[in-house]
């Protein structure tokens, strides 16, 4: 059940997101039941916590989905064969969540695997390159300085320009020798979010592919991998997803799974045949070589059916008038803002002047929780030694207007 548009914005001003809303009767002249996400998240009513692009909150459904799991293993004897049928479950709600096919995704540990895979299984030689930008997670520089050092590929790195980066920046780095171009679909540093076709297209147009890092993406809004021409994607749970730990949903585009090797085996195959042979899976179970992190399967099998139940079409409209309504305030204030305007994301990042450490007490002090991080620089959470820092605000579903005026309200506190 998706919930209307009227329904999900109700009451934004007021002390509690997404309004009063009902969820239709079960049965006939059965009355309806209140629905109000942030009566599934207790920590609102202790803080604002505007702090989903670090580690999310849980709902309450998948707190009891935990429970019930952990409860399960107490008290009876559980079966593999039940706990891959949801990891399946966990597969196909994924795979219906960004458009792609159950045979296109394989369950990793974490979103950095994820890139592991594709690095490792992508034919590089001397002279090769690939091409990021500077807006990605650390993990990204890491995995490829590492292929310069070991197999002689060149990293190219698109500077960002107020905060953004264009195709055309890419267009300038990328050549007949680019193997992949990777991105943050969403940038974890200033929420600036890729428009992903032209990306792909300029990677296919040179015989490259397209690899993104879409955990700050997912679960924010609704993202369409064939629409996007995304060649590879992975994505942890422990943020917007809204579960845990340990599960890391990665998609490769069908067309390409023979070629993206799994990097190592297990017991997990498809088919055990005579005299020690094996048949293995051809699609992304391949990638699942080993026993799952089954507890936090059952936990995120539950967080996308909650997400599902509110629907990412309503989070991107209600999210998106809280952080309008939070860059007017901060330009009010004349913050400066480093992520760039029509950027449509659930992050936002600004400047202040005074050190990291100075400004979280003064925030937690206010009830509010964010990031902050010393510096300006965007090489690996670098810093210049520049008192200033940037504090990184993150917006979900369950925040409401409130939540958006006393970030406000503490801010004036971060000057100086």
């Amino acid at each position: 059940m998706r919930l209307t548009r009227r329904q999900f914005i109700g009451a934004t001003s007021g002390a509690t997101a997404l309004g009063a809303l009902a969820e239709p009767a079960r049965g006939a002249g059965q009355a309806t039941a209140p629905f109000n996400p942030r009566a599934d998240f207790p920590a609102v009513n202790d803080y604002a916590f505007l702090n989903t692009a670090y580690i999310g909150l849980i709902a309450r459904p998948v707190v009891e989905a935990g429970r019930a799991w952990l409860d399960a293993r107490a008290t009876r004897p559980l079966e593999v064969g039940e706990m891959l049928a949801k990891a399946d479950e966990v597969r196909h709600r994924f795979a219906g969540l960004i458009n792609a096919t159950d045979d296109e995704i394989g369950l990793l540990f974490s979103t950095s695997e994820g890139e592991n895979v594709v690095t490792d299984a992508l034919d590089f030689k001397p002279g090769d390159n690939v091409v990021i930008d500077d807006l990605v997670y650390p993990s990204t520089p890491v995995i490829h300085r590492r292929l310069q050092e070991t197999k002689g590929v060149e990293l190219r790195i698109v500077k960002h320009r107020a905060g953004a980066v264009q195709v055309a920046d890419f267009e300038r780095l990328v050549d007949k020798r680019t193997r992949l171009i990777s991105v943050a679909w969403v940038s974890n540093l200033n929420g600036f979010r890729h428009e992903m076709r032209p990306l792909a297209d300029l990677a296919h147009a040179n015989g490259a592919y397209l690899y993104t890092d879409a955990i700050q993406a997912i679960g924010t809004a609704p993202l369409d991998v064939r629409a996007a021409g995304v060649d590879f994607l992975c994505c942890g749970s422990y943020k917007w997803l809204m579960a845990g730990f340990g599960v890391a949903p990665f998609f490769v585009r069908r067309e390409l799974l023979d070629q993206v090797r799994a990097d190592r085996v297990g017991w997990h195959v498809e088919k055990r045949l005579d005299d020690y042979h094996y048949q293995h899976y051809r699609s992304g179970k391949k990638y699942e070589f080993a026993s799952l992190a089954f507890g936090e399967l059952y936990q995120l099998a539950a967080a996308l059916a909650y997400l599902d139940r509110v629907g990412l079409t309503q989070i991107d409209t209600h999210t998106a008038a809280l952080m309008t309504r939070l860059r007017k305030g901060l330009v009010d204030r004349k913050f400066r803002i480093f992520t760039p305007e029509g950027s449509r994301s659930s992050i936002l990042s600004f400047y202040i002047d005074q050190p990291a450490a100075a400004a979280t007490k003064t925030l937690d002090a206010a009830g509010v929780k964010v990031s902050v991080q010393n510096g300006d620089r965007t090489d690996a959470y670098g810093g210049t030694g520049a008192p200033f820092s940037r504090v990184r605000v993150s917006v979900s579903f369950f925040n409401n207007a409130a939540d958006i005026e006393r970030m406000l309200e503490a801010s004036e506190r971060l000057r100086g």
